[in-house]
């Protein structure tokens, strides 16, 4: 009984265990937003052990939360949603201000510096199994990059 009970007890703790998760993320980080501001980005870095999508993604301090991409079409920087963002198996993928970042809009308050946003990825897996990721971002107060301020009105 006690050999039933010590496999019962391991193979709990390995299902839990953040090393059997698909999708890792690092460094996350929300950019920190002034009075009237209804718009800012998260970045972080995302590993897909299998290779997958992101989805989608959620917080309660949005009312619409976005994938985006910027890129640059002739001399202008644009930017605009994505139905999803690959995750190649086992490559980290960087979201970061210019390039790829969820974008947070309709925020609900002003995010300060220091506090942290809760955020909820969705990640289908090669094999179609989609996951969640709970993520809490901290918030970092850093003035907005050129150009974005006003594309989210």
């Amino acid at each position: 009984m006690n050999k039933l009970f010590a496999l019962a007890s391991l193979a709990a703790t390995l299902a839990a265990s953040p090393a059997w998760a698909q999708t890792t993320v690092k460094d996350a980080w929300v950019r920190g937003t002034v009075a009237q501001q209804k718009a800012t980005g998260a970045f972080m870095t995302l590993t897909n052990a299998q290779g997958g999508k992101l989805l989608s993604a959620a917080s309660p301090v949005a009312g619409v939360v976005e994938v985006h991409e910027m890129k640059m079409d002739g001399n202008v920087m644009k930017m605009a949603a994505i139905p999803s963002l690959d995750l190649p198996a086992g490559k980290a993928v960087e979201l970061k201000p210019g390039g790829y970042h969820v974008m947070l809009m309709d925020l609900k308050q002003p995010l300060k510096d220091g506090e942290s946003v809760p955020l909820t990825l969705t990640i289908q897996g090669k094999d179609g199994k989609k996951e969640t990721v709970e993520v809490k971002a901290p918030i970092k107060a850093l003035a907005m990059p050129k150009g974005h301020e006003g594309m989210h009105k």
